[in-house]
């Protein structure tokens, strides 16, 4: 018998490079059928669900700006590769039979619902995973801050981080064999330690609000459904002391 999940209604962050798969760029189909079907399965044990995803796979903003485009135009092209993983993963999710919506903070009738709050929470209520695209809307804010907003919008229980490795640790783990993985941390410890979690906005804007983020890899097979049910890998960043 399946064990319910710890949060009731979740936020997924996740890069864009956790859809690259084994290749240096782009969307690996393989890759983007596995993190629909482990959506999937978080969503049948009574999760409701909300996605933001990166764009790195595609473009990225501070590396555009960094090659001489202007930085709210390089942005403004992150945001619409965003968009286009939204739409990769919204089709996967339906070929799995998840009903899905695709909300864009920049308006974009053709391929998306444009982004309001009360519209996204009563597809959630409806039992859709919903992604947001676009992040804010705005240039000079990344998706890590879009993930934070709306978690804290759709009054979501934690925010859950898929990363490159399972956890926060004290180095990167490939770099430094010493690096030490974190079980628990404070939304402080995060900023005084400069720990590579999140960005500092990010960081913030949950502590404000009270959501625990959870850090795990979203590389290893089931580790969502694992997390939700209390028995992954992870870290939990959250509270003054790391509770």
């Amino acid at each position: 018998m399946s064990t319910g999940p710890r949060f009731k209604r979740i936020l997924l962050k996740l890069s864009g490079e956790a859809l690259m798969g084994d290749d240096p760029y782009g969307i690996n189909p393989d890759m983007l059928k596995r993190v629909a079907l482990e959506i999937k399965e978080a969503r049948d044990i009574g999760t409701d669900i909300c996605v933001v995803v990166g764009g790195g796979n595609i473009f990225r903003g501070l590396k555009g700006a960094a090659q001489g485009i202007d930085r709210s135009t390089a942005d403004y092209m992150g945001m619409l590769a965003t968009v286009m993983n939204a739409l990769a993963l919204q089709n996967a999710l339906e070929y799995a039979g998840v009903y899905t919506r695709v909300l864009s903070a920049i308006p974009m009738a053709s391929v998306s619902e444009p982004y309001i709050r009360r519209r996204a929470i009563r597809h959630l209520e409806k039992g859709r995973v919903v992604i947001f695209a676009a992040g804010t809307g705005n240039p000079y804010f990344t998706t890590d801050t879009a993930a934070a907003l709306r978690a804290a919008e759709m009054n979501c229980d934690a925010l859950l981080k898929g990363t490159q490795v399972d956890g926060v640790y004290s180095a990167d783990p490939k770099l430094d064999p010493e690096a030490t993985r974190f079980e628990t941390l404070s939304y402080m410890d995060v900023l005084q330690k400069d720990l590579k979690v999140m960005d500092a906005s990010a960081i913030s804007l949950s502590r404000e609000n009270n959501i625990p983020i959870v850090v795990f890899s979203i590389h290893t097979q089931n580790e969502l459904v694992h997390v939700l049910q209390g028995r992954g890998t992870c870290t939990i960043v959250g509270g003054e002391d790391g509770q």
